[in-house]
């Protein structure tokens, strides 16, 4: 796998979408970036109740992914297009895990979650369905934790370090997402797994309340 893009976005307004008004999703590609632990130095992150964080620092997309896009839309679509701050060849989301690590350089990411849809992606896309489009193609991206910080510059190799331990499938937390509550073994799964801060304090949310109402 190769970096073929970095991407940065700068605040700028917005309509119809988060109560800010304003939004960082507009990505445009730059030759290097320094990969901090809460993301890519001069990106805009507006939304830090929903976006950001260590645990989701760093947004990946891949090019089968875009591929698959613009054939579905019938048009070409540019790097940072979805948002991500990296776009690299050969990565469909959907295969990796939850733990699978991305090494750039001396940089090394954590697959952490993958991307939820949102009406600020919906309006950039210029789509009010594409929320549901984009739910039902089932090609989120994956948002990473930074275990090594460090500079990229487009053009590196990519190395996938798949995760050892007890883990679950980005697909099936993304599809977990919109099927409700889901069953104590499930959420078992899910709480085992390295999975981003803000999931794991919903799912040991559901696991005590279902705990508490089998006592």
């Amino acid at each position: 796998m190769q970096l073929i893009s970095i991407n940065i976005g700068r605040t700028q307004p917005i309509q119809g979408a988060k109560a800010s008004g304003t939004t960082g999703i507009y990505k445009l590609p730059v030759d290097t970036a320094q990969i901090m632990a809460e993301g890519l130095a001069g990106d805009a992150i507006c939304d830090r109740e929903n976006h950001g964080g260590v645990d989701q620092a760093v947004y990946v997309y891949g090019a089968p992914d875009y591929a698959w896009w613009s054939a579905e839309l019938g048009r070409a679509l540019a790097p940072g297009t979805f948002g991500e701050n990296l776009t690299i060849s050969d990565l469909e989301s959907a295969r990796l895990n939850v733990g699978d690590r991305l090494r750039i350089g001396e940089v090394l990411l954590e697959v952490t979650a993958p991307r939820i849809p949102c009406v600020t992606l919906a309006t950039r896309m210029g789509d009010p369905a594409f929320v549901k489009r984009f739910r039902y193609a089932e090609r989120p991206g994956l948002y990473c934790r930074v275990i090594q910080a460090g500079a990229v510059q487009a053009g590196l190799p990519v190395a996938l370090e798949p995760y050892a331990g007890a883990t679950i499938a980005a697909i099936e937390m993304f599809r977990a997402f919109y099927a409700g509550k889901l069953d104590e073994a499930t959420l078992r799964r899910h709480l085992a797994a390295p999975i981003a801060i803000r999931d794991r304090l919903d799912k040991q949310a559901q696991l005590d309340e279902l705990l508490a109402r089998n006592a």
